[in-house]
């Protein structure tokens, strides 16, 4: 493919890195775009919905659906017996159960599922049934399991030199450790799905999902149909972040499994409180440290344990788990090091895939422990930060993987006199000095992420293109649209290499009909899989389109370009909607399906060594909060990013994933607390109770901008994953906010900080750093 080299490519100009609006923008501000709930429900449509289980761990005795049958409307009541395939909907492992017809392993676990005429009959028919238990006794504390061994998947390690004695010949050592709390998706569109019979005997499933594919199959291991017999499109999502990775899958199985006993369409959609019960979350983590480290604050050795709460099941917590262990160095070389995880069985929903899949609840590790040498040293942190920074000479990590990009160093130095850490460092010193109730405090972080699915075989993708002889261009691809800007920037990429306006280029929904064996939209590679496999069609495409016209205008293949809706070469020019009708009437193919796989990725589990991820992408945020000494509650006043997203694509869509990972990340590290009662019921399931940031908690001052640094690797014209990433930069406010709480005792101590940094939590660090410089202030 001489013709199609990446950088020359880019280079001739078009779509690829110009800030295109999304392409469904335009239908989302005037309400018109399409979701899942808003497609027509076909005649005769009936709606069902779970049953759950009234207890949270015990055993099943009698099931009484009289009362739920007697109600007008209801028209069968589906149990485990009705399952004619598999009911065991583990999407990698066993474990995930459709419906329970003994064990119940969670509070509200489906043990039925109603069908009725409507959706508020098929609701309150549903807690008409009685259901009687024997109850037992629940796991519900992260310690217990981890004292009991009670785990969802066995331990894994990563082993790399002898940590032990690292430590032990270090002239300091520290320990540590954190609880850090999950946090609910919080999508604007809930779980849906709408299945019903196609008119060739299969069933076509309509749904909220990120994974069609996973669904396509679940749904027809269920039903003991081939997977053929089963279609699934869609077409956006409003919102997912995870939460609709495996966990959309439940609720398309039971509409699928009442289409095939009642032969007519069926809706199932969740009411909000219930969909807080029954998906999973971001796991919560209890995780340790050990760590020894010299005289200047650099690591010589570090032994980390993480600690994963997963509920019942194993869903996808081996792979979180593993990543959370893979990202707790997060940017930084440890010589020698031990990183132990385990995934702890607990009785709770089967918690599950969130923006970061578990690098954010390692990464923390990194930043705690630069936090706690800073002030065992009395030093500021972003020197000991920038001391232990990953850099050639030390560049393996504990999974033996080598760094190859080393860019954090400018990326801080950049953002330090940007920022004007310094002097803005010693004029909040003075203010807090001066101000009693209200401390300031500033900390810049820095991020190094892994991309790619760390499950090798999930690194493909497919696409699917078509030219018509008018010269209108229709793409389809194996990536879901949930608000990220996927289809617009793959639509770009199209553009672009046939040198045409982007709005020659139209997406059809995501269909398992038309890519199959496609690869969930996660790990932050939709973009970097099917836009090189949409590239891939394009170029196949351009390369009959340019031996054709080598042949029928006499010309040499070098001087044909593709650049602004024409085609020139050295006997002229044509424009691509000519060029397609003539070579559509000399019978020329203008269809072709792309693929992609990810090269250079491996990791051998039983040595705990490889490459698990094709690059790294990195950001660096500084923020400055204000903490109120009395109550507790912090205000992030300034922030500054600096992310590298390669050579961006879409510069408008990147910076605006940048802003909002960052406030999602800065909710999951402040104000969205998960609670569960001490009987296992998630207590908190609604707004009323859970608190995702609003507007007013966006900074006041926020400032976001791209560094300039195309990606080494050869990705879709250099570009870099943008979505989980900067999730993670806000880690810079859970630090600062710590360094406000250190100056009650003059920067000497800091304490621990538990996430969410709740007013409550956060007043408990201060009373604790008051505690300890009121008896260790004359020392």
């Amino acid at each position: 493919m001489r013709h199609f080299e990446m950088d020359k490519l880019k280079a001739q100009g078009g779509s690829v890195g110009q800030s295109k609006y999304h392409e469904s923008a335009i239908k989302q501000v005037c309400g018109s775009a399409n979701f899942a709930d808003d497609n027509p429900e076909p005649y005769g449509c009936l709606h069902a919905y779970p049953v759950l289980a009234p207890v949270t761990s015990g055993f099943i005795k009698s099931i009484d659906t009289s009362l739920a049958l007697a109600v007008k409307g209801v028209k069968r009541i589906l149990s485990a017996e009705d399952v004619p395939g598999k009911l065991d909907i583990g999407p990698v492992f066993p474990g995930d159960v459709l419906l329970t017809s003994h064990e119940i392993q969670y509070h509200g676990q489906p043990v039925l599922v109603v069908v009725a005429d409507t959706y508020e009959i098929a609701r309150r028919a549903a807690r008409l049934v009685v259901i009687e238990c024997e109850q037992t006794t629940p796991i519900l504390d992260i310690k217990e399991a981890i004292s009991k061994e009670h785990w969802v998947r066995p331990p894994h390690s990563l082993n790399r030199g002898n940590s032990e004695q690292a430590i032990n010949n270090a002239a300091h050592q520290l320990k540590g450790e954190i609880n850090i709390g999950g946090q609910e998706h919080f999508y604007l569109e809930g779980q849906i799905a709408l299945a019903q019979p196609d008119n060739d005997g299969g069933i076509h499933v309509q749904c909220s999902t990120q994974h069609p594919t996973e669904v396509q199959h679940l749904v027809a291991k269920i039903l003991k149909k081939p997977f053929s017999f089963v279609n699934v499109e869609t077409r956006r999502m409003g919102g997912a972040f995870g939460g609709k990775e495996t966990q959309g899958a439940p609720w398309a199985c039971l509409a699928a499994l009442a289409v095939y006993h009642l032969g007519c369409a069926v809706k199932m959609r969740l009411a909000r409180s219930d969909d807080f019960k029954l998906t999973g979350k971001r796991h919560p983590f209890y995780n340790q440290y050990h760590v020894g480290f010299d005289e200047n604050g650099l690591i010589k050795g570090a032994d980390i344990t993480v600690n994963g709460f997963c509920g019942y099941s194993p869903d996808l917590s081996d792979a979180i788990v593993d990543r959370a262990m893979f990202h707790a160095d997060n940017a930084y070389y440890y010589p020698a090091a031990t990183i132990k995880g385990n995934r702890c069985k607990v009785n709770t929903v089967s918690h599950t895939a969130f923006r970061g899949f578990g690098g954010p609840q390692g990464m923390i590790m990194g930043e705690l422990i630069m936090d706690d040498i800073a002030a065992k040293l009395g030093k500021d942190p972003l020197e000991i930060r920038k001391l232990n920074l990953y850099k050639k000479g030390r560049d393996t990590t504990p999974y033996y993987q080598t760094v190859e990009q080393h860019i954090l160093k400018d990326m801080i130095s950049q953002l330090e006199e940007s920022g004007d850490y310094w002097a803005r460092k010693e004029a909040i010193k003075a203010f807090n000095a001066s101000s009693p109730i209200i401390k300031k405090g500033l900390a810049m972080t820095p991020v190094k992420y892994g991309i790619s699915f760390t499950v090798q075989h999930l690194n493909q993708a497919g696409a699917l293109v078509h030219v018509y002889s008018d010269g209108s261009i229709h793409l389809n691809h194996g990536g879901t649209e949930m608000g990220q800007g996927l289809n617009t920037k793959i639509a770009q990429i199209v553009a672009h290499g046939f040198g045409v306006d982007f709005d020659a280029v139209s997406i059809s929904a995501t269909r398992t009909d038309k890519v199959p064996n496609t690869s969930p939209t996660a790990a932050s590679s939709g973009t970097d899989l099917n836009g090189m496999a949409a590239l891939n069609a394009v170029n196949t495409i351009k390369e009959r389109l340019i031996n054709f016209i080598t042949e029928h205008f006499e010309v040499n293949s070098q001087s044909i370009t593709f650049k602004d809706n024409l085609i020139t070469f050295s006997k002229g020019e044509i424009s691509f909607s000519e060029l397609a009708n003539l070579a559509y009437m000399n019978r020329i193919s203008l269809s072709s399906t792309g693929y992609y796989a990810t090269p250079k990725i491996h990791y051998d589990r039983a040595k705990g060594e490889g490459r698990p991820f094709f690059y790294y992408a990195h950001g660096v945020a500084l923020s400055e909060v204000e903490v109120d000494m009395l109550t507790g509650e912090n205000t992030v006043t300034r922030v500054d990013i600096l992310h590298d997203v390669g050579s961006s694509i879409n510069p408008a869509l990147d910076i605006g994933q940048i802003e909002g990972a960052f406030v999602q990340g800065m909710g999951w590290l402040t104000t969205e607390d998960l609670q569960w009662n001490d009987k296992g019921q998630l207590a908190s399931f609604g707004p009323a109770n859970y608190k995702i940031p609003a507007i007013g908690d966006t900074p006041a001052e926020f400032n976001v901008n791209l560094y300039n640094s195309a990606n080494p690797e050869t990705t879709v014209f250099r570009s870099k994953a943008v979505g989980e990433p900067p999730f993670m930069l806000a880690f810079s406010v859970w630090s600062a906010i710590r360094n406000a709480i250190s100056s009650v005792a003059d920067y000497k101590y800091t304490a621990p900080l538990d996430t969410p940094a709740t007013p409550e939590r956060v007043l408990s660090a201060i009373e604790q750093t008051a505690s300890w410089f009121k008896e260790h202030q004359h020392d």
